[in-house]
Order: structure tokens, then C-alpha cells, then sequence
């Protein structure tokens, strides 16, 4: 890395640094303020459930799409693009008062933030690539940051009209992606480019991710995913069921999400010193028995230090497998994210679906397993994959 490249690696840095805040922070707001929508728009459970799936449709739609356009050269429109596109969908989903519309603002939001995702973590790719080392722990770590805020500005506003939330939070988005827009664009200059690969060149995508390995890399993301997306539907559940107050339930996610943020701050010095398949091994082991000790345990005590290390040992996970997928170039990316949304969405209801059958702590062994199956698996699938 030049000396004269140094100061636009570091702008850049910082510029993907509040991409991926920004983009916690707004879906953090509109997750929090579900059920004000909910209730403004008079929409049943059942309706609010279709609102949701069509979000999850359309970020699918939009995963794949920024798949097919994250050329390094587009990276700045879309991100730009994405980021206004995702602001302006809150503010209408802040004013919507049907079921119909509220369908639609859905869609076309998950369309924008599935966009926005892939074009984000393709620059990501790009830009620790011009590092020359490992920076995306801490880029996704800003995005669970940016969550908390997000999840902490909902509360702080709880008697505010989720309207006024939602334009304000809107307006502030896109006015930061509007006033950003030159510095965006340094993304697709020579001094952010990867060394070329002359069999890549003309179509965006670099070499080196086989068909098999690619599909491996989404299934360990979409069991990590389901990991996450048990956290957030069910940790609270668990302590409940425990005896928890209703404080102290809450916590159990918040002490997730914590570890959680500060795993993935420390990941990237974890992966310089011993490497992408050692850190992640390492933490999955530390997430399945963690979570099997705090399941194990029946105690509020343990269930809490259960779902910390659980977080904490999913922290590097999908950092690196982000990065493992970038050598595939940015199609390959959306692929690995599609299959990982799959378990996220997918995983709370079949949680669901096997707590109806047995003990919920039985049902949330599952994702204990499934961390399992990652430190199995992870060292052969990333040793070559990535930096």
C-alpha cells in the first residue's frame, strides 16, 4: 500500500464504518417500533406476519439483484442509491395505514436493504483487500453497534409518535448518504483496487471459490444465521420461562449483542495471529458449549453467561465467511448471504416448531449443534478462502 493510497484506504474505511452503523441503526428502529406500526395501521398478528415475509422477499430479491450489479465500479451508486432508497421506505412505512401499503413499503424496503447489504459488504471485501488485512470484524461490528443505538433510540422515544422516529431517522440517513456521495466514489479508484486477476478481468468477478465450496460457505452461514436469529426471537423466552423478570429477560439479549459487538472488534487482531479457521473454530466451540451450558444449567446465572459466550463465539463467523466468499467477487457474496438469510428467517420458527414438541431448552440445542457443525467444518472451507 502506497503512502499517497494510505489516507483514502483510511476515508474509506471510515465511510464503510458508517455504512454499516447506519444501516443497523435504521433497521434496529423499524424492528423496535414494530408494534406502533402494527397498531396504527390496525393490522392483525396474521397481517403483521405478511408484512414481515414480504420485507424478507423483497431483501431476497435485492440480495440477488445487488449480487448481479456490485461491479467494483457501480459500488458507489449503489451504495448511495441503496442507502436513500432504504431511508425513504422507512419514512413510508412510518406513514402507511393499511395492510396494502404496508405490504408494498415492505417489499421495495427489503429489496433496498438487501442491495445495500451486498454492495456494503462487497466494498468491504474490496477495501480489506487494499488493506492487506483483515478489517471486517470491525466493519460488521460497527453494524451491531449501530443496532444497539438504534435499539436504544426506540426506547428513548417510545412515547413519540413512531412517524416522527421514523422521518427523523430517514432524513438524517439520507442526508448523510447525499453528503458523502464524493467520498464514496473513492471506493471504485485505483488506490482501493485488489491486485487484478487477468482471468476476472471484464466481468466483475475474481477466481479462486469453487461451486462446492461456495454452497459450503452459505451453509455454515445459514447456520450461524439461525444462531442469531434464535438469540433474538427466543433468549428472551428462555429466561422468562426460567423465572427472569421481564428486565433481566430482556438483558439476556442485550448481553448477547454486546459480546456479540466486542467479538467482532477483537476479531480482526484475532485473525492476523492465528489465522481465519483457527478464530472461527475456536468460537464456535465456545458458542455450542456455552449455549448447551447455559441450556444445561437451568439457572438464570447460566442461562445469561450461556447466551454471552454464545454471542461471543459467533462474533468472527460471519466476518470471515464474507470475506471467504469475496474471492468469488461480489455475486458470490449476495449467494452466501441469501443462504444465510434463509436460516435466519427460517430458524426462530422451526425453534418454534420443535418447542411445540418438546422443551424449549430442548428445541434451542439446535443451534448449539449447528455452532458445532461450524467449528467441524469452518477450518476446510476457509483455508484458502481467505487472507
Amino acid at each position: 500500500m502506497s503512502q499517497t493510497a494510505a489516507p483514502e484506504l483510511a476515508c474509506s474505511r471510515r465511510l464503510l464504518t458508517g455504512y454499516f452503523a447506519g444501516l443497523g441503526v435504521v433497521m434496529a428502529v423499524f424492528g423496535a417500533r414494530m408494534p406502533a406500526v402494527q397498531n396504527t395501521a390496525e393490522v392483525s398478528t396474521g397481517g403483521l406476519a405478511l408484512v414481515l415475509l414480504a420485507a424478507a422477499l423483497g431483501m431476497v430479491a435485492g440480495l440477488q439483484a445487488g449480487g448481479r450489479l456490485a461491479h467494483p465500479a457501480r459500488l458507489p451508486a449503489l451504495l448511495t442509491g441503496g442507502a436513500i432508497a432504504l431511508a425513504a421506505c422507512l419514512a413510508v412505512l412510518g406513514i402507511c395505514r393499511s395492510l396494502e401499503s404496508l405490504l408494498a413499503a415492505a417489499f421495495v424496503f427489503g429489496v433496498a436493504h438487501g442491495v445495500l447489504d451486498v454492495a456494503a459488504n462487497a466494498a468491504a471485501v474490496h477495501c480489506q483487500d487494499a488493506h492487506g488485512r483483515p478489517i471486517m470484524g470491525r466493519l460488521h461490528a460497527s453494524y451491531s453497534l449501530g443496532a444497539l443505538t438504534g435499539a436504544a433510540l426506540a426506547a428513548a422515544t417510545a412515547h413519540t409518535a413512531h412517524t416522527i422516529l421514523f422521518t427523523g431517522v430517514a432524513v438524517s440517513a439520507a442526508a448523510a448518504a447525499g453528503a458523502t456521495t464524493a467520498l464514496t466514489r473513492t471506493l471504485a479508484s485505483s488506490g482501493l483496487e485488489p491486485v487484478p486477476n487477468p482471468a476476472a478481468q471484464g466481468s466483475g468477478e475474481r477466481v479462486g471459490l469453487s461451486r462446492c465450496r461456495l454452497w459450503l460457505l452459505g451453509g455454515l452461514a445459514a447456520a450461524t444465521l439461525l444462531g442469531e436469529g434464535a438469540a433474538a426471537d427466543w433468549a428472551a423466552v428462555h429466561l422468562h420461562d426460567l423465572g427472569a423478570t421481564a428486565a433481566t429477560s430482556a438483558a439476556a439479549y442485550g448481553l448477547y449483542s454486546a459480546a456479540m459487538a466486542a467479538g467482532r472488534l477483537a476479531g480482526d487482531r484475532l485473525t492476523v495471529r492465528f489465522g481465519a479457521p483457527a478464530v472461527v473454530r475456536t468460537g464456535a466451540v465456545l458458542a455450542a458449549l456455552g449455549l448447551a451450558t447455559g441450556l444445561a444449567g437451568s439457572t438464570i446465572a447460566f442461562a445469561l453467561l450461556g447466551w454471552t459466550a454464545f454471542g461471543l463465539g459467533l462474533s468472527v463467523t460471519i466476518p470471515s465467511l464474507i470475506t471467504a466468499a469475496g474471492a468469488g467477487g461480489p455475486r458470490a457474496v449476495a449467494t452466501v448471504a441469501v443462504t444465510g438469510y434463509v436460516g435466519l428467517l427460517a430458524g426462530p420458527a422451526l425453534i418454534g416448531a420443535l418447542a411445540t414438541v418438546t422443551a424449549l431448552p430442548h428445541a434451542l440445542l439446535l443451534p448449539a449443534l449447528l455452532a458445532a457443525a461450524v467449528a467441524a467444518l469452518a477450518p476446510k472451507t476457509l483455508e484458502k478462502t481467505t487472507p
